[in-house]
């Protein structure tokens, strides 16, 4: 795909403008592909903006359906959606907003061979899932590729997010971070979540996103960035990689 005629240029005029993405790094948005795991509170802005802002081609990933109570957050999907597969029912938001780019759909949860296959096939990786062993299965897959993992998370007014990249040798792991003792039991569904919670984040993994393609700024690398919603507060993090990593530790 290339900026080759008026409309795609009027479509993306407003990031073109911007002197470090331009017409060379809108070009870059065009020719990437990223892989978006879950297509929920999360990844319902994620790929919302990533469709809009240009990128060339994104698979969704995500084995559920719409149910009524995914409505308060996930905005990609609608009344009219109850009862379609979520990467169904996203595809056609994402059709809607932006024909011109390709997507391809996986309505089944990526495991094994099919899911490093998967994250092979990207350039980034969006962690947009609910549970921990997927995650845990996610990171381990980009290590092995060297994939960049852009990960985030939120529960009842709590947000974070930060950015995984093996291709770094000094860049942490999500192990790294949080070892094996993920609390399953943590989610919406038996928390509760604030929806613009979801909103923000999945908002800031879609521009870790462009960053990370586009070389612009500074992507959250070695860096959690965390939110608390009552009060507004943002605290940086410095998250150093794990010497001892049982996954990283010993990549080159």
């Amino acid at each position: 795909m290339s900026l080759n005629d008026d409309q795609q240029l009027l479509r993306y005029s407003r990031q073109i403008m911007l002197p470090e993405i331009d017409i060379e790094g809108q070009q870059k948005l065009l020719d990437a592909s990223v892989l978006i795991v879950g297509l929920g509170g999360l990844g319902s802005p994620a790929a919302m903006y990533l469709a809009t802002s240009g990128v060339g081609h994104l698979i969704l990933a995500d084995d559920d359906q719409v149910e009524l109570s995914n409505l308060q957050r996930q905005i990609i999907h609608n009344d009219k959606s109850i009862g379609q597969t979520k990467v169904e029912s996203a595809t056609g938001t994402l059709r809607a907003l932006n024909p011109d780019i390709r997507i391809s759909g996986l309505s089944c949860r990526l495991e094994g061979e099919t899911l490093r296959e998967q994250v092979a096939l990207a350039d980034i990786v969006v962690d947009a899932s609910d549970n921990f062993t997927t995650r845990f299965a996610i990171n381990r897959a980009c290590i092995e590729s060297k994939t960049p993992l852009v990960s985030g998370a939120a529960i009842r007014m709590d947000g974070q997010i930060s950015v995984f990249d093996s291709r770094n040798p000094d860049s942490p792991c999500y192990h790294c971070l949080y070892k094996d003792t993920g609390d399953e039991n943590l989610s919406c569904s038996e928390s509760g979540v604030l929806a613009p919670m979801v909103g923000i984040i999945g908002s800031i993994q879609a521009l870790e996103v462009i960053k990370l393609i586009t070389g612009l700024g500074q992507p959250l690398t070695g860096r959690l960035l965390v939110l608390d919603g009552r009060t507004m507060g943002w605290r940086e993090l410095r998250l150093p990689k794990d010497p001892q990593c049982a996954h990283c530790a010993n990549r080159t």
